[in-house]
């Protein structure tokens, strides 16, 4: 076979090839965009999730904000519901914040075109007083200890334990939820102890 037969044989197998890797090559660049741009709408997604999350922060400051105001001028007023103010004395333990019944005299604030709900529990099962001997709310003894942050041994109770170390602090739930734009719902809550 002479050599200039070789070159044309050698010139057609070469299209082939090339063709098998251009299309190699475009398959990759097409994964490698969507792939850029999952991560692009991953950070997108975060970044206005925690946008929302610090929204919602509005109503955890404002549940605190009362409960605060509301103990120091007259703790009694925490013994019964307050719908006004987005308060109820009792918590029930089977609900979530899924629940419509979890939600029950919730306040709505609005803020920056944002919907921010909050409401705020205590944790006790009945209203009323917190030591009534049928009532059973949650509780924790003070921190006595003058340096670090131990609690003394036994200080740490359950829910129907009766003995202290000095007056108990209340527990008390304020829930902040939002709903996005998008479809997104950020639930935020902080608990609060407040000295009986």
């Amino acid at each position: 076979m002479s050599t200039h037969m070789r070159k044309l044989r050698a010139r057609g197998v070469a299209l082939p090839v090339m063709m098998i890797m251009l299309t190699v090559m475009l398959i990759s660049s097409i994964y490698l965009l969507r792939s850029s741009l999952s991560s692009t709408f991953l950070t997108s997604n975060l970044a206005y999730d925690a946008a929302l999350t610090k929204a919602a922060d509005l109503g955890l400051l404002t549940g605190f904000q009362w409960l605060k105001d509301t103990a120091m001028a007259n703790k009694a007023l925490l013994d019964d519901d307050s719908a006004g103010n987005a308060y109820v004395a009792t918590f029930d333990t089977t609900q979530s914040t899924s629940s419509p019944e979890f939600w029950v005299g919730s306040i709505t604030l609005v803020q920056d075109g944002n919907r921010i709900e909050y409401v705020i529990h205590r944790m006790c099962a009945l209203k009323g007083a917190y030591d009534k001997p049928s009532n059973s709310c949650m509780q924790t003894a003070p921190n006595l200890s003058s340096l670090g942050n131990a609690v003394p041994l036994g200080a740490s109770l359950a829910s129907d334990s009766t003995t202290l170390a000095g007056a108990p602090q209340v527990h008390y739930i304020v829930t902040a939820r939002i709903f996005g734009a998008r479809g997104s719902h950020v639930v935020n809550q902080a608990v609060v102890l407040i000295g009986a």
